[in-house]
């Protein structure tokens, strides 16, 4: 077996995936047309040459006007379903997806239309094809917190489908101690937390994100590498990270592939994942990650079941749901399928 087919075939969990940003150029234009947007891109192939990013910001700003052909709850609907669709080739049984919901109601969009749609592919989903699925609501840093709490005000009718709040957009700026009380907020109403910490940002963000939001889960958390006391409580609590190898490398946060911290992190330690970020933006699926880390940094099969353990482990699904994971897991791993 290639270990492109293994990759494949590896039953995982992805847990750092902003749902948003898997619109592919395809869907943008299809949904452009239906709902009669003007977007400022005459073609697909136009769409692809402008996703040249050196910077967090550059790719925001296109993830921005991107977002606006999604109007409707059916939009919404395809949206989410055309990534469940994608991913189910690629091992994924569970995902923890991100969404953006100021992102919509700035323009005019209703909480509910967005939530309504999501909710229903993630239904539909599971019945194709057996994937389950949580939602996080991510608040945009860039923003002010009286809009995260106006945010969390609105998902108040839909706290029983909302497994967690996150943190994304532009970090630098923008520290987890902006958003403290709002996260204090969450966590009353029974929410989980995760927060993207150590992408642009310095390691002090990470330590603000673990001491000041509480965080249940850490999304990048690459610069942690930079301060040694940080990573070793980072391993000794068993923080999980949300790596995401593709996305730092279109976003520059490292050099090349060759430059990647995965397999230091495994080495330190720390519980890591690979995920895909912003698959449409970035140039691959929660697999193509795999692969492209496996490549550059010479990954072995048991540092790719490693990560794909350290997916469900990191995961908000109950305990005998994850042990039912990594059964299958640890049987897919028995097989006699040698890696090249």
């Amino acid at each position: 077996m290639t270990m492109r087919a293994f990759i494949a075939g590896l039953p995982k969990a992805e847990l750092h995936l902003h749902i948003e940003g898997s619109l592919e150029p395809e869907l943008m234009f299809a949904l452009a047309r239906r709902n009669n947007i003007a977007i400022p891109f005459d073609s697909v192939e136009a769409v692809r040459a402008a996703y040249s990013f050196t910077r967090l910001q550059d790719f925001l700003d296109i993830y921005y006007q991107g977002a606006n052909v999604l109007i409707h709850s059916q939009d919404f609907h395809d949206l989410a379903a055309a990534y469940f669709d994608r991913v189910a080739q690629d091992g994924v049984v569970h995902a923890e997806i991100m969404f953006d919901p100021q992102t919509h109601t700035a323009r005019g969009i209703a909480f509910d239309t967005v939530i309504s749609g999501l909710l229903s592919a993630m239904e539909e989903a599971e019945a194709k094809h057996g994937i389950t699925s949580r939602l996080i609501m991510s608040f945009l840093r860039h923003l002010d917190e009286d809009d995260a709490f106006a945010t969390l005000e609105m998902a108040r009718p839909w706290l029983d489908r909302i497994e967690a709040v996150g943190l994304d957009s532009s970090e630098l700026g923008h520290p987890p101690e902006k958003f403290a009380r709002v996260f204090a907020a969450a966590r009353a109403l029974g929410l989980k937390s995760v927060a993207h910490a150590g992408e642009e940002g310095p390691p002090a963000y990470v330590v603000q994100a673990l001491d000041l939001l509480a965080i249940d889960r850490l999304d990048h958390g690459n610069r942690s590498l930079e301060d040694a006391a940080l990573t070793a409580r980072l391993a000794r609590t068993a923080m999980t990270l949300t790596v995401c190898p593709l996305s730092n490398l279109k976003l520059c946060v490292v050099d090349t592939m060759d430059d990647h911290p995965i397999d230091r992190m495994l080495r330190e330690g720390l519980r890591a994942t690979i995920n895909s970020d912003d698959p449409a933006y970035f140039g691959g699926y929660v697999a193509d990650n795999y692969i492209a880390a496996a490549e550059a940094r010479g990954l072995s099969k048991d540092d790719l079941v490693r990560l794909a353990r350290n997916s469900f482990l990191g995961s908000f699904l109950p305990d005998d749901v994850v042990a039912d994971h990594l059964t299958r897991l640890d049987a897919y791993a028995a097989m006699p399928q040698p890696v090249a």
